[in-house]
Formats: C-alpha cells, structure tokens, sequence
C-alpha cells in the first residue's frame, strides 16, 4: 500500500511540475518571473498530502516514516535533475545517541565525543539522514542555502483517538516550499551568481540535529553568505487576520525587509507580513544553527496555532493560498541572496 501511495504522489508531482513548467507562446519573461509562475498548488498539496499521511506514521526521525518521507525527497529531486551535494549521493548520514530513557534532563547529542562517552553505558541510538542537493554557481567562492526540517514527532499508541502526528504545517508545508523553489531555480534557465543548496533537515524535532551536524562536518561552512528557513508556513496564527505570517530576519540586512515590500507589490502577493528585524535571530528553528555562525538569516513562519505539536496538524486545515504566496516571496528571495549583494 505505502508503495503505491509514494508512486501515485510522484506521478501528481510529475503532472503538476510539467503543467506549471509550460511555457507561454510570445511572450518574453524575465528569470525571476519564471520562477514563480512556477510555483502552485497542485504542486503544494501533491508533496504535503503524501508527506503528511497517516501510512508515514508522523515521519519520526530514526523510524520508518522518516526514511519513507526522504526516500521521497530524494526522487523529488532527480526527478527535477539536481546534483546532490557530497560524492553522488543526496544523503549525509548521521548518529545520534541519549542516556537511557529514565534519565531525565538529557539530550540527544551528535558529536562523536559526546556519543562514544554514552556508548560506555546503556543509551539510546538513532541513525538519521540529511538530504541535499546543489546548483553549481558561478562563483563557488560564495554559498547560500534555502532549508526546512522533515522530520516530526512520529505516533503515540497510548492516544486516545487519533494517534498521529502528522505534521502538515510542521513542517511538510516547508518540505513543499524547498521543492518548489529549487524547481523555480531550474524554472529560470539561469546559473545563479553564488552556489545554492537545497537542505532538508532530519532530527529538528529531537534538538536542531540535522542543521547542527551539518554545520560542525560542512567543509566549507565558511563560505555560505546566507540562509533561508521555513518552519511551519501553512497554517493561521489569527483567523480575522488570514493573509498574517511572520517574516524574521538579521536586523543588520535592512535589504531583507526592503525586498520583501517591493515583491508584494510587484507580484500582487496576498500576503500581510508582520516584519521582524532581529538582532541575533538563534532561537526557534534551524535558523539558530546558523545565525550562531554569524550567517545572516530569513525565516519565515506562520506563528502557533491549535494544532501546533499535536495530532490534528492536518493537510485539509492548510491555508493553500497564504502557503503558496509565502512560498514565491521566499523564491524572490533567495534568488535574491543567491545573485544580488547585501
């Protein structure tokens, strides 16, 4: 069943990418228009409907649902022909290890001294993979990344009632939104000025995991010049005010905020960002990973709602319209901190 089910998703993804693709006759469209008219929601639900599914058990990092959902991700990505990252492979491979579960306090920890001392007592053990791809720049000096978590809280069969938590909002909404930017990127025909890598991160849920990993092992960490990240963009924080999202940023880029203003005018995006400049934006997602570094950063997030962290963060309670607006002003975005000076 889950077979058939992961099949059928790619072949609405296929359709969706192919019919948003076509081009229209007799017209001449600049790099960044192409990119979004590429982006929909046909594609949007497609990816969230299939990650978000009751057979993917949650997508708990370590556990079957999680492979499940990057197994996903990566065909996603040689369906669109991305390179990955390291030595043909998509996936970056990580351990992570916790003192025994009745040990309160603890946290699940990734670097190898912190895991070889729990190794000499009972501990816990989860494998888990960060999945990612690339579009060479034309300056390899110069890196920026666009990323999103994959991973959730996984099921609990001590619930009364519905025992998943599927996590469309948190974060298969940002899954969707990586996807369909990196399609936009091909979408365009250009080569952008900086290199450009599509992360998705395992193990957020357990501790920022994936994004910490790959900062402490990335080779070339020190040249990434900046940083995009989605945690949780499809749902409302303020049903009166449906359009609402929160749009962090590293105060000391004033353009961040400029380019967002001048896209939703240009673009008739309908989307009313509450803008907020943050002088050292560590806290609340990957973003942290990052902004800890010294790596300016963009995040944007719908802010907390009912279902946030609980079974019933479904896809049918998406805000479609605000998911995909959001999703082509962060393609703006990045296109932006992938080509422009800041």
């Amino acid at each position: 069943m889950k077979k058939y089910l992961f099949l059928a998703a790619l072949f609405i993804f296929g359709a969706a990418q192919l019919e948003a693709s076509s081009p229209k006759k007799g017209k001449k469209i600049n790099p960044e228009a192409k990119g979004v008219a590429s982006i929909n929601r046909a594609t949007a639900e497609a990816h969230i409907d299939f990650l978000a599914c009751d057979e993917l058990e949650g997508r708990e990092a370590g556990w079957k649902g999680g492979r499940i959902a990057g197994n996903y991700i990566i065909s996603c990505l040689k369906q669109m022909g991305l390179q990955p990252l390291f030595d043909n492979s998509y996936v970056q491979h990580f351990e992570a290890a916790h003192a025994e579960r009745q040990k309160k306090g603890q946290r699940w920890q990734i670097h190898p001294d912190s895991i070889a001392k729990l190794k000499q007592g009972v501990h816990q053990k989860l494998d888990m993979r960060n999945i990612l791809a690339k579009i060479e720049g034309k300056n390899p000096n110069e890196i920026v990344i666009i990323g999103a978590h994959y991973d959730h809280l996984g099921y609990d069969p001590m619930l009364s009632g519905d025992q998943i938590y599927n996590g469309a909002d948190d974060n298969a909404s940002g899954v969707q939104a990586v996807l369909q930017v990196a399609r936009a990127f091909l979408a365009t025909d250009e080569q952008p000025e900086r290199t450009v890598i599509f992360a998705f991160w395992d193990g957020e849920e357990k501790g920022l995991l994936g994004s910490r990993y790959f900062a402490m092992k990335y080779p070339e960490i020190g040249k990434v010049k900046g940083y995009l990240n989605y945690d949780m963009i499809g749902r409302n924080n303020q049903e009166d005010r449906p359009m609402q999202f929160v749009y962090f940023y590293t105060a000391a880029y004033q353009a961040f905020g400029d380019w967002l203003k001048k896209d939703i005018e240009t673009y008739r995006l309908q989307l009313d960002p509450d803008y907020r400049a943050w002088d050292n934006p560590v806290g609340g997602s990957d973003n942290g990973t990052f902004a800890k570094l010294g790596i300016p950063i963009i995040w944007y997030h719908t802010d907390g709602h009912p279902d946030y962290h609980l079974p019933g963060d479904h896809s049918e309670r998406i805000n479609w319209n605000k998911m995909v607006d959001i999703t082509k002003a962060s393609f703006l975005a990045f296109w932006k901190l992938a080509n422009e000076q800041y």
